[in-house]
């Protein structure tokens, strides 16, 4: 029987992406590339469907790739800012029911402050009718309650976390939501990145080196073994704002 072209297609791309890891020269252009991009607020320059997303393409491209082979029906968001993140997972859950791949998707948003212009620009949006916003800590009791009740209603859950970048508040995250994903699907932690950038590029927050989603991240794989890093996606990408923050559920 004659391979898939497609599976075949795949298996290259991922040994080229494992072979990144030891390409030196690729190594130091990104760690350099990482730093000016940062400086220069490259990922404050997109949009999804017309709202700002604050987010690098190259991991817009990975969660749609991620999306498309959990085949989410709720995809849960700590942090909301403009809302184009929402947006984004509301359109890719809509195209999966347009393919057939589910039947009906949600996506709930969390954030302790939705600005008023915000929430107005995310509600008379299209894709505002597969989003339900709750306002208040992503860490508090109440709305970790309400979520769950929404999760066990659903078959495959997708959780992206991208509040508040303390390690404190990020392992409190995954202690609360990490429960939810569904086993094969992927917490993603957004911005483990700072751990990588040089002290001065965040002076001005309450995260840096040392205190940030990253080492919350290797804190967390401590104390639970249901999840491993997809090393393979962030060295495909190269360029990321979550290296080591891409976790599966294998358990």
């Amino acid at each position: 029987m004659q391979d898939n072209p497609i599976e075949k297609f795949k298996n290259e791309a991922k040994e080229r992406a494992i072979s990144y890891g030891n390409n030196q020269a690729l190594q130091e252009a990104y760690k350099n590339f990482l730093e000016q991009i940062v400086k220069a607020k490259y990922a404050y320059n997109f949009f999804w469907l017309g709202v700002p997303i604050i987010q690098a393409p190259q991991d817009l491209q990975a969660m749609q790739e991620i999306i498309w082979e959990v085949k989410p029906d709720l995809i849960i968001e700590t942090g909301i800012a403009w809302g184009g993140s929402l947006i984004f997972s509301a359109s890719m859950l809509s195209l999966m029911e347009a393919c057939g791949k589910i039947e009906e998707g949600e996506v709930i948003g969390i954030d302790i402050d939705i600005r008023s212009h915000n929430k107005e620009a995310i509600l008379v949006h299209p894709m505002s009718k597969k989003i339900t916003m709750f306002e208040g800590s992503s860490v508090d009791v109440e709305i970790i309650r309400k979520v769950s009740a929404i999760a066990k209603t659903k078959k495959n859950v997708l959780v992206f976390l991208d509040s508040n970048h303390t390690h404190e508040h990020v392992l409190a995250e995954l202690r609360s939501y990490g429960p939810l994903v569904t086993v094969g699907s992927y917490c993603i932690v957004e911005d483990t990145g700072v751990e990588d950038l040089p002290v001065e590029s965040t002076a001005d927050r309450s995260w840096g080196n040392g205190n940030n989603p990253k080492t919350a991240v290797w804190d967390y794989l401590k104390e639970n073994k249901n999840f491993e890093i997809d090393k393979i996606i962030e060295s495909k990408l190269i360029l990321t704002s979550s290296p080591d923050g891409f976790l599966k559920r294998i358990s």
